[in-house]
């Protein structure tokens, strides 16, 4: 059968719209995409400046008669000449990336509307079509318009099918991604058990809208085991030449909260610009995720066992959207850190990834005295006792569901209303050592050949993570330190006065506001105290026992937004700086690094800078997923045309794994263009309890 023909019968299936999940009826014949399709868009990052590029669809070679028709079955026309002179930069540097990467050659030609497409010398050359039967590529138009990810949505020209193994998932393309939303990975699964591989066969599954999120504070429900990929790249049938590595994201939150179709984490961007897969998920939270009881089948972990399970699914199916099943890289913030950390040591998901990156990981918190270490459990485990004692007791209490034993209190909380459980006060939300994904209090990080996963391994913090989880010390009065950091940090008296006699956490005037410099102090405390100081120990341990093959720290130095409960002001604004000066002073918020790594940067720029480092950022960690370490190659960047990034890198150097030097730390500072030191406040870690060697000793 042509390419026409079958094109043709792929935009009949993704043009009939169907709804929710159909079985294949009589007189529905939906293809896979007989050829491979890639789609081009030189990105910059720069969302303002969307609507002066466009995207191109490529087609594998194909006769010049059906060429048109081709595109014209894709709901697209054959790219014009003028469309192309008017975006030759931007064609050009896309198909010479191509030429890069071995997908096409140096002159490779292509069909375009009356002519022929020439890459020669890394520009582009028009030319009268001739008939004489040679098989080209199509450059077709895309007619995705949308400025930004979050506001496409599937139009009867942007739809097209795809088919994994027996079934037929319809999705689009905006004009950076092809999108494939809301795929459902695992069926409901009843209340408190284990989440199972969904493996439909011969359906056609409506992958253009997100599914619901897990149920949280703000809405959501049971039925919420979705996934959504966005992928430049979509082989033909039965294909696995050109598959690109995959990013599989886990979303923060708590544990109670958060979604794979935040638009922070839309994977459009990233993969236009660094030309991966982008893999979001959902798993199931509070309660529903994390309830473990003693002495019944109740052990917790589900939304761990979600994880996995998603994982799975992305091992059998991602090659059919473009995806290498061989090259999965885990990555998550916050909650999501603490669940990549969990699955760093956890026996059903080793083996099933490449790679990992842990964004702002929680622990530490033991000894000050703290009366919320709240980032504790993100990093040692509870046992099921404890964890029921610490908030699953409370829970059965609340609900009525105390009973002689525990089974009938088990059948009283699969029956209670799921909004009340999971948006309980203190529903439980807490890893622990169930012996089925977590048989270790915590990751083992003495020896390899422990359990542990021996991939390529990234960890980093925002420089004031801390500043999130700590209060302001409002109604102290001036001066009073010590009553600003019980406030700060819920403390006593007599652990604020050890910390102020040690003298490590100074009080500086560096705003003359007395409650913002006060925090300060209270903010790098808490960093330390939760993140910094834990994730530094976890990398060098790693290093140190050669339990990964390579360990990468970084700190975000620049950063917007974020988690900010205290509402703290942000960069301040400054003469020539209307949208906050980020040379200056400000605090740089837990979450904040998400628009860098995702290139999903929608507020205003305040300087230059702001654009570069995203470029940047996001290309180091794309670069790590793309093969275990966080440095392009020069050869790829100029390809690539993204000349910032060459300078940044060329100006700082390349970034250097972590050694078993502590001396030679190596954290990057994510910044443009950066810059690197040893391991930061090392010796007010130590003073906390967590020096940098802290897992080396144990």
């Amino acid at each position: 059968m042509s390419l026409v023909k079958h094109l043709l019968l792929l935009s009949l299936a993704a043009h009939l719209g169907y709804a929710g999940v159909l079985p294949r009826s009589g007189g529905l014949n939906a293809q896979n995409v007989p050829c491979s399709l890639t789609l081009l868009y030189q990105n910059n990052l720069n969302a303002s400046d969307d609507s002066n590029h466009v995207g191109f669809l490529v087609t594998d070679p194909t006769s010049q008669d059906e060429a048109s028709q081709a595109c014209a079955s894709l709901g697209q026309a054959l790219l014009t000449g003028a469309s192309a002179q008017n975006h030759s930069s931007d064609l050009s540097l896309s198909l010479n990336y191509e030429d890069f990467a071995g997908r096409i050659d140096a002159n490779q030609q292509f069909w375009i509307d009356g002519a022929i497409l020439t890459l020669s010398n890394e520009s582009i050359a028009l030319e009268r079509s001739t008939s004489d039967g040679a098989q080209l590529s199509a450059l077709c138009s895309n007619s995705a318009n949308a400025s930004e990810p979050q506001n496409s949505t599937a139009t009867p020209s942007t739809r097209l099918s795809v088919q994994a193994g027996t079934n037929t998932y319809q999705g689009y393309f905006n004009k950076k991604s092809f999108r494939f939303l809301g795929i459902r990975y695992a069926e409901e699964p009843p209340r408190f058990e284990h989440s199972q591989l969904y493996e439909p066969q011969g359906q056609i599954i409506n992958a253009t809208g997100y599914g619901e999120q897990c149920l949280q504070s703000g809405g959501g429900s049971e039925d919420c085991l979705f996934l959504n990929i966005q992928t430049p790249y979509i082989p033909k049938a039965g294909s696995e030449s050109g598959l690109r590595p995959v990013m599989f994201w886990i979303h923060g939150g708590g544990f109670t909260g958060g979604t794979g179709a935040d638009p922070l984490s839309d994977g459009s961007n990233l993969a236009s610009r660094e030309d991966i897969v982008v893999v979001t998920i959902n798993y199931r939270l509070s309660t529903l995720g994390f309830l473990a009881i003693p002495g019944t089948s109740v052990t917790g972990n589900y939304g761990i066992g979600d994880q996995v399970t998603a994982l799975e699914w992305t091992i059998q199916n991602i090659a059919y959207f473009g995806g290498d099943p061989n090259r999965i890289t885990i990555i998550g913030e916050s909650a999501g850190a603490g669940s990549v950390r969990t699955l760093l040591g956890s026996p059903r998901a080793v083996g099933k990834y490449q790679g990992a990156v842990a964004m702002s990981n929680l622990g530490g918190g033991q000894d000050l005295g703290r009366e919320s270490n709240y980032g504790t459990t993100y990093s040692l485990y509870y046992t099921i006792a404890q964890s029921y004692n610490v908030s699953g007791s409370q829970l059965v209490n609340a609900t009525n569901c105390t009973s002689s034993t525990s089974e009938d209190s088990v059948a009283c909380l699969r029956a209670a209303n799921a909004t009340i459980l999971n948006t309980y006060s203190s529903a439980p939300r807490y890893v622990v050592e169930d012996n089925i994904f977590v048989n270790t209090t915590e990751l083992n990080l003495q020896t390899p050949d422990n359990g542990t996963a021996y991939v390529p391994t990234m960890f980093g913090i925002v420089d004031n993570d801390g500043a999130s989880f700590s209060n302001l010390p409002i109604n102290v009065t001036a001066g009073n330190l010590t009553g600003a950091l019980q406030v700060g940090l819920d403390i006593d008296a007599s652990a604020a006065a050890s910390i102020i006699s040690s003298g490590l956490f100074p009080y500086v005037n560096v705003t003359g506001n007395w409650t913002i410099d006060a925090f300060n102090v209270t903010q790098r405390i808490a960093t330390d105290d939760t993140f910094r100081c834990i994730d530094q120990a976890t990398i060098f341990a790693g290093a140190a026992n050669k339990v990964f093959p390579s360990a990468y720290y970084y700190q975000f130095d620049r950063a917007i937004s974020g988690y900010n409960p205290n509402n703290l002001p942000g960069a301040p604004v400054t003469p020539g700086y209307p949208n906050g000066n980020p040379n200056e002073p400000y605090f740089k918020l837990h979450g904040a690094d998400m628009p860098w790594v995702f290139g999903n940067f929608y507020d205003e720029f305040r300087d230059d800078n702001d654009l570069y480092s995203v470029q940047l950022v996001s290309g180091l960690f794309a670069e790590f997923i793309r093969s275990g370490q966080p440095n392009p190659s020069q050869a790829y960047l100029e390809a690539r045309g993204y000349t910032k990034t060459l300078q940044a890198i060329q100006e700082v150097g390349q970034w250097q794994p972590v050694t078993n030097a502590e001396s030679q730390g190596n954290v990057r500072h994510l910044d443009y263009p950066g810059s690197v030191s040893s391991f930061v406040d090392a010796e007010q870690c130590a003073w906390l309890g967590y020096p940098v060697d802290y897992y080396v000793q144990q």
